[in-house]
């Protein structure tokens, strides 16, 4: 056994149950990798993890190790992992089918199919705020979306982590896009591409939509539901699409097309990630980071649900 520090917690419940502390890792068997944590990407599902939000959709094993992001550097290849050499800096989405072994720790064991290299252009916090949200927004756009050339989309909660990587991945396909938040980050939108921006505070988001683009939108992609999704429902074409990270269906009227996304690792697309940063194409906001010590503050942030960008914890 390895031991590492990392952030866990043994029961659901309020972030207070987080404890810093060493932990034992398990071996680095076939097909694994040892990897050093260098950042992790927070997101909010992390608090909703320790909040017990997914104990019924996911299984679990106490104690546990939040984080699902990672960006680090490959210190040991268990037996059959030759993809990536000793040295080799990656970065993954580190969701596995059980809830247990995160990435808000020094190191991590994970199976090698997760890792991609890392884009040579950012820094590990920089890379390490990708996977969760890119692979969030590349999934909702181009998988559910199937977002093309000359489209419009909309989408609501544009300044946030997923959104921020929406605007611009739906900008490499030449689509318009129409940026929903809130006044003070419109300026923040249209640095990554928006071309239109609408405050969703005391504005009729449909009625701004419909002035904007007359014929309607054929995406809307939804970072927030609520009264906001209410609004812009409307605007959708008749053979538009709904995808959502946010709402499963409910409410919604089943004559709609629509696709509710948990985003899913996946490295080839994480490759693509890394070709789009590395191009310029895709930037990435770091609003705060925080040492392992404060993984507790760094959930406590991200509850707000109002972080411009994104935040990362530095192991």
């Amino acid at each position: 056994m390895t031991e590492t520090r990392a952030a866990t917690f043994s029961e659901f419940g309020s972030l207070n149950n987080i404890k810093i502390g060493s932990v034992d890792l398990p071996e680095v068997g076939e097909g694994a990798v040892f990897i050093e944590v260098k950042a992790a990407g927070v997101n909010p599902v992390d608090a909703g993890i320790v909040g017990g939000h997914l104990k019924g959709r996911v299984p679990h094993n106490f104690p546990i190790i939040p984080g699902w992001d990672l960006a680090g550097v490959v210190k040991e290849r268990g037996f059959s992992a030759r993809r990536f050499e000793e040295g080799d800096e990656v970065y993954a989405y580190a969701r596995r089918p059980i809830i247990q072994w995160g990435t808000f720790a020094e190191h991590i064991v994970i199976p090698e199919s997760y890792l991609a290299v890392k884009p040579a252009n950012l820094d590990f916090e920089e890379a390490g705020a990708i996977p969760l949200t890119g692979l969030t927004a590349y999934q909702s756009l181009y998988d559910a979306g199937n977002l093309a050339d000359g489209q419009t989309v909309a989408i609501l909660g544009a300044s946030g982590g997923v959104g921020s990587f929406g605007i611009q991945l739906a900008k490499v396909k030449n689509a318009r896009v129409i940026g929903v938040a809130s006044e003070k980050n419109h300026e923040f939108m249209e640095e990554l591409g928006a071309d239109e921006t609408i405050d969703y505070q005391n504005t009729d988001v449909g009625k701004t939509i419909r002035d904007i683009e007359p014929g309607g939108v054929d995406l809307i992609f939804d970072c927030t539901s609520g009264e906001t999704l209410r609004q812009a429902l409307p605007t959708l074409k008749d053979d538009g699409k709904l995808v959502s990270i946010v709402n499963h269906g409910d409410n919604i009227d089943p004559s709609i097309d629509f696709e509710y996304v948990f985003v899913e690792p996946n490295s080839r697309e994480l490759d693509d990630l890394c070709s789009l940063a590395e191009e310029g194409d895709l930037k990435v906001h770091i609003s705060q980071t925080f040492p392992l010590e404060q993984t507790r503050k760094a959930l406590q942030q991200i509850q707000t649900l109002h972080t411009t960008g994104k935040i990362v914890i530095k192991p």
